[in-house]
């Protein structure tokens, strides 16, 4: 992708819509004069007179426990410096959107215009009292140091510089894991820390506290090893520096154990890492490119566990794997600070999580069924599900344990539950099988590539190693697309149909739809007509193998382009064909059908649709629990829609008893777990809401989905096909480049979890 599109991406990402990333939303109803006298005037008087009586009633009234400010003043934004509070604001927005899609913590993000280190905590001090917790962020060396220092001393509550201690905790988490892996005691390893930044220092403190010794340390900063003789050394560099006569990285790296890389690109060559004493642990942490490069690394060295800050080479040293859950766990005991025993403790968790059975939704995720503890996985992923719990129940503990936490948690089990409801899997369901499709990409053909939106697509899932493209359309007009709108595509497959006339696969194709459609009315002449058509031309590359995939609708309605298809691949033998949109809510991922193929479907139709539903939830790695809807409660009505319902339930009792599901009932009823159970005590569905709904017919589904979509605030993903032969998928009329890049993406794993099927039909 060209540096120009890159940067235009992200200011558009940025700009569209409502400015920024983040925003303030109410939690309580606000649609009634009543609601409104209860949130203001007179009714807020009554909790303002409660926390005047007693302040911790503050974390019962308001937001505090669960809000954190991120606090910068922009004069070391990631890699780019001293830019000032303003330019670091897009960073910090950043930061408060990883904490609620993470962790469920609610943040402003504040940037203070000054570089006074009195003044900096002097303003922090004075907004104790909005928040739980102060994350610093983007603060440069020295100062951050005494910052945080003062902060944590003058503050009753937890503060943490990220910088510092998110890079410290992971590492020192990978560092634990890789020296069991290599056989070497911490105790013992010879570390060479290259950088002497904030994260280094930090980094370095923690290694110590892990059990490293300080004396078989050596660091090098921008001027090189960090001596006892070398003058004007500041207090934190002068904590590290060396009797040892070494001047180089070089020099420093023979005989060594353990790099530590946290400085800049490039930095250690070949034969410096040969020179590494055997078994050597490399973290090469430099973002965006390494000390060195993960494929050179172990060319280099096989015998080398290798982490580095990319997530497209195994073991990413990732912040989002500690500072969400630890604000968490300290924010839900309300601790008074974040202490070494309550990051010691993140470091534990998540040293141990590496080492148990990996959860099938993570396997999923990176399209692997042996993911387990060894040299390319010896910390956790940031898809892993279990680290909200994990982690911030293992800081939780260590806070009550070292007196720094003022609520006690006396039921653990119930708080981790609480920790998993916490937040809903609609944008995790997504970043999961982004990661499936990533890790096995499928050729897809694009049917409408001369339009920008599929263009721009097809180059977003080449960039993201979600798919390969082919792109179906008139070149010259494909060319020039690209061309006028700065797209990279590079080296990638474009055909014309109308080219192809009359060449060999043009001609297999034709004979293949006449000899399937000849006594359909299809004559040899009309098969050729047909095969002009892009989208008869992609379902056959899909038919015979040349693509995996089809995707097509962005510009013709949904009935002319599920036809062609229909035509070459068909139904899966003995099965139906039906629609299903997947909801992203904020409550987690709804899954609607049918909402575009069946009209009116009979009670054995419904069945149908429901075991596709079924099996087509079960493939998202999300246990399905259905309930054929209705405008009727288990009999409470009669007419057709409720009789056929009714009846379908019955079937899929007798039929499945291995199934989720009940019905006919009222979509509020099978979305409201307590509402069900209190009034139906029996239905199998009681306890926890439904996550699959069925409707009588297409008229209810595609109204709910698009009034769900339209005021709801939910993301529809879909329609995704269900019941084709070979893998196709349709489009909405006029779709966004996100919901074509999403519709690629389900269509790469609809692939992958066929190929199991397909080795057993072999």
């Amino acid at each position: 992708m060209s540096k120009t599109n890159r940067k235009q991406d992200a200011l558009d990402y940025h700009a569209k819509g409502r400015p920024g990333k983040i925003a303030v939303i109410p939690t309580k109803p606000t649609h009634s004069q009543r609601d409104l006298s209860l949130a203001y005037s007179p009714g807020v008087a009554e909790p303002c007179l409660r926390i005047a009586e007693n302040t911790e009633d503050v974390y019962k009234y308001t937001a505090k426990g669960n809000l954190v400010a991120v606090i910068s003043n922009g004069t070391a934004v990631l890699g780019l410096g001293d830019i000032g509070p303003e330019a670091g604001k897009p960073v910090m927005e950043g930061k408060g959107l990883l904490f609620k899609i993470f962790a469920d913590i609610d943040v402003f993000d504040i940037e203070l215009n000054t570089k006074n280190v009195d003044e900096f905590v002097r303003m922090v001090k004075c907004l104790e009292p909005t928040f739980g917790g102060v994350n610093l962020e983007d603060i440069k060396a020295p100062e951050c140091f005494e910052i945080e220092r003062r902060l944590k001393e003058e503050l009753n509550i937890p503060v943490m510089h990220d910088d510092q201690h998110g890079t410290a905790i992971i590492s020192g988490a990978a560092l634990v894991n890789a020296c069991a892996l290599q056989k070497k005691k911490i105790e013992r390893v010879k570390i060479v820390v290259n950088g002497a930044g904030a994260a280094a220092i930090s980094c370095t403190r923690m290694y110590i506290a892990l059990g490293a010794r300080k004396e078989n340390i050596v660091m090098l900063d921008s001027k090189g090893c960090i001596r006892e003789d070398r003058g004007n050394l500041d207090p934190t560099k002068a904590e590290f520096a060396t009797s040892q006569k070494i001047e180089t990285l070089e020099e420093a790296l023979k005989g060594a154990d353990v790099f530590i890389g946290l400085s800049i690109a490039d930095v250690v060559t070949p034969e410096m890492l040969k020179s590494m004493a055997k078994n050597a642990i490399v973290f090469a942490m430099a973002n965006p490119n390494p000390e060195i490069s993960y494929p050179l690394a172990i060319e280099t060295r096989k015998d080398v566990i290798m982490a580095t800050g990319r997530s497209d080479y195994p073991n990413q040293v990732n912040n989002v794997l500690g500072f969400p859950y630890i604000f968490r766990g300290a924010l839900d005991v309300r601790a008074t600070v974040i202490n070494e025993e309550m990051k010691i403790a993140a470091v534990k968790a998540l040293a141990e999580l590496a080492k148990k059975p990996v959860p099938e939704a993570v396997n999923q995720a990176y399209d692997t069924h042996n993911l387990k503890f060894g040299p390319e996985y010896i910390i956790p992923k940031p898809t892993d599900p279990r680290l909200i719990t994990e982690v911030s129940l293992a800081v939780a503990k260590a806070a009550m344990d070292s007196g720094v936490a003022r609520k006690a948690i006396t039921d653990w089990d119930k708080y981790a539950e609480e920790l998993r409801q916490r937040l809903g899997q609609d944008d995790r369901i997504m970043r999961n099988l982004t990661e499936a499709a990533k890790r096995d990409p499928k050729r897809v053909v694009f049917a409408e590539a001369d339009n920008y939106k599929t263009l721009r697509a097809a180059q977003i899932v080449k960039e993201e190693g979600i798919a390969i493209p082919i792109l179906l359309g008139n070149k010259r007009k494909i060319q020039q697309l690209i061309d006028e709108n700065l797209l990279e595509l590079g080296e990638v497959e474009i055909i014309d149909p109308l080219e192809e006339k009359g060449n060999p696969r043009f001609l297999s194709y034709v004979e293949f739809l006449y000899t399937k459609r000849q006594r359909r009315g299809v004559s040899y002449l009309d098969a050729q007509k047909l095969m002009l058509d892009r989208n008869y031309f992609g379902a056959s590359m899909v038919q015979v193998g040349e693509a995996d995939t089809l995707i097509s609708g962005l510009t013709k309605n949904y009935a002319t382009t599920i036809r062609p298809a229909l035509h070459v691949i068909g139904s899966q033998p003995g099965s139906r064909i039906a629609g299903m949109y997947m909801m992203l809510t904020s409550k987690g991922p709804v899954f609607f059908g049918d909402t575009t193929v069946n009209a009116n479907p009979t009670a054995e139709e419904l069945v149908d649709i429901t075991l596709l539903l079924h099996e087509a939830v079960k493939k998202m790695n999300v246990t399905p629990r259905i309930a054929l809807l209705s405008y009727s409660n288990f009999g409470s009505n009669d007419g057709e829609v409720p009789n056929k319902t009714r009846e379908a339930a019955r079937l899929l009792h007798e039929r499945h008893p291995e199934i989720l599901v009940d019905g006919e009932m009222q979509a509020n009823f099978a979305m409201n777990s307590d509402l069900l159970a209190s009034n139906f005590p029996f239905s199998s569905l009681k306890g926890t809401p439904a996550n699959t709904l069925v409707f009588p017919n297409l008229e209810s589904g595609n109204i709910a989905y698009k009034l769900l979509q339209e005021i709801g605030n939910a993301e529809a993903v879909g329609p995704i096909l269900l019941g084709m032969d070979k893998p196709v998928h349709v489009l909405q009329l006029d779709s966004s480049v996100r919901e074509i890049v999403n519709m690629v993406t389900i269509a790469v794993v609809d692939v992958q979890s066929r190929a199991p099927m397909a080795r057993k039909k072999k």
